[in-house]
This record gives C-alpha cells, sequence and structure tokens, in this order.
C-alpha cells in the first residue's frame, strides 16, 4: 500500500478527518501509516482553513490494533531507514503522535473497535475520545516483555487516575468501552453505527466557534500537561531504548505470529 493510501485525509468545510486505512489488517501501524500520520499532521498545521480534525480508522473492526507486529518482527530499518537505531529513532516515531497533540485545532478520536498499545498512544493526544460500544482497549507490550514506549507512561496517568493508569500499563489486561468510560479514559461511548456522525456532531459544534479563542482555550488547557511532558517523554525513551527491549520486541512479535 502506498504512502499515501496508508491514511487519508478529506477536508469537509472546516473539518478535517484523518483515517488510519488498513481495514485489512485492523489498520495495525505499519511505516506507511507512520509516514502518513506525519503527513497528515503538518498539513494540518499549515491549513489555516482547518478547524478541528477527526481521527478514526477505516471499516467496523479498529480504531487501530496497534504496532503492526510482522514490522517488528522482520526487524530492519523500521520506520526512519535513515535515523540511528535505539533512542533518535523511537523518539521520532513517538513525536509523530505529540503532532496531534500539539496542533492548535481540538483533534477528536473517533474510535471504532479495537484501539490496542500504540493505537491507545495514538488516542491518548487526542483532546476527546469518543468511543464505539464495541471498543476494546489495552496496552499489552508488557506480555510482550517490553515497556509500552510511545508515550502512555507519560500521557495515561494525566487522563486516568494513576492507580487505572497503572494497572492497565503493568498488566496488558485489556477493557472494554464501558469500563473505558468509567475510569474517564472515554468522554462518550455510543453504538457503532452512530460514533463518527457523533463526532461530526461535536466537531460541528466546536469548528462554529471563533477559532483563535478555540485555539487559545486549548493551549491554555493543555499547558499544565505539556510543559513537563517533553522531560517525561524523553526520560522514558531513555529507560525503554537503555533496556534493549526492542530486540526483545522482535522476538515476541515472531513467536506471537507463530500462533496465529
Amino acid at each position: 500500500m502506498a504512502e499515501s493510501d496508508a491514511v487519508l485525509v478529506e477536508i469537509e468545510e472546516t473539518i478535517a478527518t484523518v483515517t488510519i486505512n488498513r481495514p485489512e489488517a485492523r489498520n495495525a501501524l505499519n511505516r506507511d501509516v507512520f509516514l502518513g500520520l506525519q503527513q497528515a499532521a503538518q498539513s494540518l498545521k499549515e491549513n489555516p482553513e482547518v478547524r478541528v480534525a477527526i481521527l478514526t480508522g477505516a471499516g467496523e473492526k479498529a480504531f487501530s490494533a496497534g504496532i503492526d507486529l510482522k514490522m517488528v518482527a522482520g526487524g530492519g530499518a523500521g520506520v526512519f531507514p535513515n535515523y540511528r537505531g535505539g533512542y533518535d529513532s523511537l523518539f521520532a516515531m513517538k513525536s509523530i503522535f505529540t503532532m496531534y497533540e500539539d496542533l492548535a485545532i481540538p483533534v477528536i478520536a473517533a474510535i471504532n473497535g479495537y484501539c490496542l498499545g500504540a493505537a491507545f498512544e495514538l488516542s491518548l493526544c487526542c483532546d476527546m475520545r469518543l468511543a464505539a460500544d464495541t471498543s476494546i482497549f489495552g496496552l499489552p507490550e508488557i506480555q510482550f516483555g517490553v515497556i509500552p514506549d510511545l508515550g502512555s507512561a507519560q500521557r495515561l496517568p494525566r487522563i486516568v487516575p494513576p492507580g487505572y493508569a497503572k494497572e492497565l500499563i503493568l498488566t496488558g489486561r485489556r477493557i472494554d468501552a464501558a469500563e473505558a468510560l468509567r475510569i474517564g479514559l472515554v468522554d462518550h461511548v455510543y453504538p457503532l453505527d452512530q460514533v463518527k456522525a457523533e463526532a461530526r456532531k461535536l466537531a460541528e459544534e466546536i469548528a462554529k466557534l471563533q477559532p483563535r479563542i478555540v485555539q487559545g482555550a486549548k493551549r491554555a488547557a493543555n499547558l499544565w500537561m505539556n510543559m513537563p511532558l517533553d522531560s517525561g517523554l524523553r526520560t522514558e525513551t531513555d529507560i525503554c531504548t537503555g533496556s534493549g527491549s526492542g530486540g526483545s520486541f522482535g522476538e515476541q512479535a515472531r513467536e506471537f505470529l507463530k500462533k496465529e
């Protein structure tokens, strides 16, 4: 799949919809998706006409099942072939997610099904999360012998109570949409066939307001979180790359794929 097809950007009036477009693979995040997400975020940043963005997944089964295990199991250059491995490559990957958090405009996640691992971490960068009642959330990384390394250890405790955050991170267990709503991980839950429409309604409500005021309000609301976040992300990256977890994850991914 070409990079331009892996992530679709549609703009209708002042609302952009960014869609992870690998439904045949439950929208798993491979190199094309990461680069597509990067390109999409940059295009939104450069488009002054867009007032709100919606981030979702193609089809009805998944927002995204997380990192593409075939990419991990294959080793090689990964997302950034021209980067050194370890810290530089990993921080560059998580910086793509941070682009959505740093956008001046509000970003709404319309979560339509599985939202696991790296995709879970991407959803945490959105300002609001709306979930389908079929959605399943989880951070399975620890079951592969690695630390969740794309920002969840820093962002999740800022969204849900720290005890819940640690439980999800340290067990790798999955929770359904009702549980996600109860702990504050998502803001609303809707039937699957309504979640994208409800995200659109919310986007339209926000888009009617003065864009400078909305963007200023977002910046002010995020200020408490974003000032120390960079240090936290870099520390998290130091821990992950220092533990040599990349090779372990690749080995575990290969073993997992053998069982499929």
